[in-house]
């Protein structure tokens, strides 16, 4: 097994943003480089230890996901094979392999734009409490994990403190980016996870909930087009449990990392910083569990780019 990268270095390159596990670099005006790194955060914190090919397990599914919904909606990817990336860029090949997109930079919209096919999550506890989850009201009686009689948009609003997101209305939506854009996000997020669900069924998945961002790209007349941007569809975004032990009325077994936060649990830590380091044993099962995923996912069982 790989040495985990929990931090990349490209020399002078401009570090633009360090996030819970994307470092984003700024090449030009109008082109960022996306590095996924192997750090893993539970309870709003990095982990001490990180996740060896976690990464390059996000990077490829997302790219996966990039090809299979390009007929659905176009993405800001411009390459993802580090060998035709810029001559800057080579010298760092090594932590760039298989980890990292070029892409366009995108005017991105302040929301989340999550959609939930399935009660669980944040969702299980706003339905408890108000028997809605965003304003959306819900039928009565409903068990955690029941499948909801249709998926539904539950946006959230981008708090870029590092704290949760905060789930807000449709109408909020609408105020904050216009009727028009918000109509355009909804449509779109409901119809990436169709066409998604159906993929993952295929491969004895269920894909309860996930999350998109989207942002604005000039076309090649001028025009802001809509365009799927960051990560897609990868367990860190998305809800994936085994379709053969679904079993609602309470939570299912998902290729998450749900293992470290149980873990966590255990050992009674405080959820403030330092966050504890992982066992070896929970490093071991945690990529096991992503590259599951991954495998399922793609029919793939290489991580290099294709």
């Amino acid at each position: 097994m790989s040495t985990a990268l929990l931090q990349t270095d490209l020399g002078s390159l401009p570090l633009t943003a360090r996030g819970k596990v994307r470092d984003i670099y700024a090449l030009s005006a109008d082109q960022l480089l996306f590095v996924a790194s192997d750090r893993i955060s539970a309870f709003d914190h990095v982990l001490g230890s990180g996740i060896p090919d976690k990464g390059k397990i996000l990077t490829q599914l997302s790219l996966f996901w990039f090809n299979f919904l390009k007929s659905v909606v176009p993405n800001h990817l411009i390459t993802a094979v580090a060998s035709e990336f810029p001559t800057q860029l080579q010298p760092f090949l090594n932590q760039l392999d298989g980890r990292s997109m070029l892409v366009k930079r995108a005017k991105m919209f302040p929301v989340e734009c999550v959609v939930r096919g399935y009660l669980s999550g944040s969702g299980w506890k706003d339905y408890q409490a108000t028997g809605a989850i965003c304003g959306i009201k819900l039928p009565a009686g409903l068990r955690e994990s029941d499948r909801l009689p249709e998926p539904i948009f539950t946006p959230a609003a981008k708090i870029n403190t590092g704290g949760h997101d905060e789930n807000i209305s449709y109408e909020t939506v609408e105020q904050t980016i216009g009727t028009a854009h918000a109509n355009a996000l909804r449509t779109l997020t409901l119809d990436i996870y169709e066409k998604a669900t159906k993929h993952a069924a295929s491969k004895g998945l269920i894909l309860a909930d996930t999350k998109f961002e989207f942002g604005l790209i000039p076309d090649k007349n001028g025009n802001d087009q809509i365009v799927l941007a960051d990560e897609v569809l990868t367990p860190d975004s998305s809800r994936y449990w085994p379709a053969e032990t679904y079993n609602p009325g309470g939570p299912q077994p998902s290729f998450d990392k749900q293992y470290v936060r149980d873990y966590l649990e255990s050992i009674r830590w405080n959820k403030q910083a330092p966050a504890p380091a992982l066992p070896d044993e929970v490093v071991t099962r945690t990529r096991e569990k992503y590259l599951d995923a991954f495998r399922l996912i793609t029919g793939r069982t290489d991580l290099a780019n294709t």
